[in-house]
């Protein structure tokens, strides 16, 4: 007796507000002189953050809105001030760091000399107490908030800045420890952005051009799709919403303007919280019924034959031996209990060897992203076959309906047709069956949604390990429904980021036990399937081609056989004789000819195909980038290499996402027609 499979409906991920803070250092003239007011600005601002999230929780009580997530570099001036409120707030503070804690304490309270610095970074040696002061004040931010630290470059910017502190008037090290340290900072900057989904920032609009600086950090934040809420650090009462980089240029002229209304920020923290509704109108009144649905979903542990229609094609014209082409196809989908232990146990050990420091991480990967995939990728599995299967069953039920209707020509009298006429009855009814189900049950969409929350959580393990996310304003946006987008980008806000120290090695670990395995993975998976619907088209295309050929060889036999008995070369009887075998030939073979030529069209095989070959050629310069920087000592590896390579890997996911649903959209299930 085979064991049940157990599963259970993975829990909806917490929907939370994560924002990002950036701003002036206490040495700015504009800040120092509007501290007090500036401080009094993020208050209020903080204040109606805090009123959108208490007015969703009232409205949406079905939903977890979790606490307020606050990502912060943790540096002097309004990074350390918009700290303390948000502790206050009892709101998650998460600290990008640009480099470890200790380097990163000993450059941010601003030591004196090289001796000082030194004691920050050892313990040993002498330091003045102002200097100790300032960094007692970041131990203590640091020590209240989950920390994401750069390290990977520590050596290197360790040794510019003490050789810059010990040689204060050579220019030359304090401007390689300034263009390495910048470099540092605004990567911290763009982790920050990618985590949030607004950023705040207090600026003077003066320049963007300072790598790492709060203007480049807002201009960073806007190229990315982010928006801003900008705070003027000249006029603190006066704040805007800057969603463009077009926006920058326009600043000098909203100086004298009046603050935006409350209204529009409101807005903005809707669209975080809810999904967004579809452009199409008629989506407008059930944007939510997907999402609802995928909790509601009934689970099948297994594929049902009669749906198998697609995946008999592609068995019977894309395989190459007979026992391939009528093997049993029937598929056991992977219960979200069975991904941890199945195909999601690799990724997941991988995982857990890379974060030993933060344990907790990993088992809300396992809970949250892989049990969330298996749900909805087995759902999506079932949606698939349930959809493209029911169409193979129209067109050939169409197919044998019209010829059916009058196989009784050569094998039956008249008086018999009823019997075919009633079996053309039933398969016309079967489609009309099939198409209604299909309409009402909505396979077509229901399928694309739910297949595009499993292939964004397929990789999502990468990014989290690695700190990586699609930063807000770069999701892709479904005219019907955006629901999945939204799913898949609080899940991954829900885990945020790791507390882990990134180091070379860890960066080479990530790289070649995860980044890289899934590429080589995904690669493999995408030629063989770029193959597999290569012979599926070119075969099911020869096939069409035979039918019609045979259709016309047949018309013009009889045709032969009636001139011939015309002109008296053979007796007249023999074409009469013939004359409804050859009618039912030219009706059944140009019939399945057109049916087979139909779900060619319908299947896209060769579209597809061209699609996986793009996306395999895709990941296979991923891989060759990431064998290049495996070649390299452990120095030489940088986070913002890996990093790019994950974005880079993330990209190929959304692309090939969209090129795939360009091809199936516009095709709802319907009568073959």
């Amino acid at each position: 007796m085979a064991k049940p499979i157990l599963f259970s409906v993975p829990a909806a991920p917490a929907i939370r507000l994560c924002l990002g803070v950036t701003g002036h250092r206490e040495a700015n003239p504009a800040f120092s002189v509007n501290r007090a007011e500036i401080e009094e600005a993020l208050s209020q601002v903080f204040d109606m953050f805090d009123m959108a999230v208490a007015q969703e929780r009232l409205t949406q009580p079905h939903k977890t809105v979790a606490p307020t997530r606050m990502h912060s570099l943790l540096v002097d001036g309004l990074d350390q001030i918009a700290a303390r409120q948000a502790k206050n707030r009892d709101w998650e503070l998460v600290a990008p760091l640009p480099f470890g804690r200790k380097l990163n304490t000993a450059i941010n309270a601003h030591p004196a000399n090289a001796d000082e610095a030194h004691f920050l970074l050892t313990g040993t040696g002498t330091c003045s107490p102002p200097t100790k002061a300032r960094a007692a004040v970041i131990d203590e931010l640091v020590d209240s908030a989950r920390l994401f630290e750069l390290a990977d470059r520590d050596a290197l910017i360790e040794r510019l800045y003490l050789a810059k502190l010990t040689a204060p008037k050579d220019v030359n090290a304090a401007q390689a420890y300034s263009f390495a340290a910048s470099e540092r900072v605004a990567l911290a900057a763009q982790v920050m952005i990618e985590q949030s989904d607004l950023v705040v920032g207090v600026w003077d609009g003066a320049s963007t051009s300072f790598v790492g600086g709060t203007g480049h950090t807002i201009a960073l934040a806007l190229s990315m799709g982010t928006p801003v809420l900008w705070i003027d650090a000249r006029n603190p009462r006066s704040w805007r919403i800057l969603s463009v980089p077009e926006h920058l240029a326009v600043l000098p002229h909203l100086a004298g303007e009046p603050t935006q209304p409350l209204a529009d920020l409101r807005t903005l923290v809707e669209s975080v919280l809810r999904p967004t509704p579809g452009k199409a109108k008629a989506q407008k009144v059930d944007h939510e019924e997907g999402l609802k649905a995928l909790d509601t979903e009934k689970w099948r542990p297994k594929s049902q034959f009669w749906w198998h229609g697609y995946r008999r094609v592609e068995a019977l014209f894309g395989s190459e031996g007979m026992a391939d082409r009528f093997r049993n196809l029937g598929v056991t989908y992977e219960s979200p209990e069975a991904i941890l232990t199945g195909s999601g146990q690799v990724q997941i050990e991988a995982a857990r060897n890379l974060l030993k420091q933060d344990p907790g991480f990993v088992e809300k990967i396992s809970a949250d992203i892989h049990k969330r995939l298996a749900w909805a990728d087995g759902i999506s599995s079932h949606l698939s076959d349930a959809y493209r299967g029911g169409m193979i069953l129209n067109f050939l039920f169409g197919a044998f309906a019209v010829v059916g209707g009058i196989a009784y020509l050569p094998i039956a009298s008249s008086e018999q047709k009823w019997i075919f006429a009633g079996f053309e009855l039933v398969l016309l009814a079967g489609i009309l069956a099939i198409t209604w189900i299909g309409q009402k049950r909505r396979w077509h969409r229901r399928w694309f949604e739910t297949r595009r929350v499993a292939e964004y959580l397929r990789h999502a393990t990468i990014l989290l390990t690695l700190g990586v996310a699609r930063p807000a304003g770069r999701w892709p946006r479904g005219t019907q429904t955006s629901w999945p987008e939204w799913y898949v980008r609080h899940g991954l806000r829900d885990v945020g980021l790791p507390r882990v120290t990134i180091t070379s090695s860890y960066l080479r670990t990530a790289l070649s036990d995860l980044v890289l395995r899934h590429v080589a993975a995904q690669s493999a998976y995408h030629r063989q399937k770029a193959k597999r619907l290569h012979k599926t088209h070119h075969r099911l295309d020869q096939l069409s081609e035979t039918l019609f050929t045979l259709a016309v060889v047949s018309v013009s036999l009889y045709l032969g056989l009636k001139l011939a008995g015309t002109t008296h070369l053979i007796s007249k009887e023999v074409a009469s004789h013939f004359s409804k075998l050859f009618t039912f030939l030219g009706v059944f073979l140009p019939t399945f000819g057109g049916a087979i030529a139909s779900i060619r069209y319908f299947g896209d095989f060769e579209r597809f195909s061209a699609i996986s070959e793009v996306t395999a050629e895709k990941l296979d310069v991923i891989a060759e980038r990431g064998a290049i920087l495996l070649a390299g000592p452990d120095q030489l590896i940088s986070y913002a290499n890996v990093a790019e390579l994950v974005h880079a890997t993330d990209d190929v996911v959304v692309s090939e996402i969209e090129n795939w649903q360009s091809v199936f959209g516009g095709k709802n299930i319907t009568v073959p027609v």
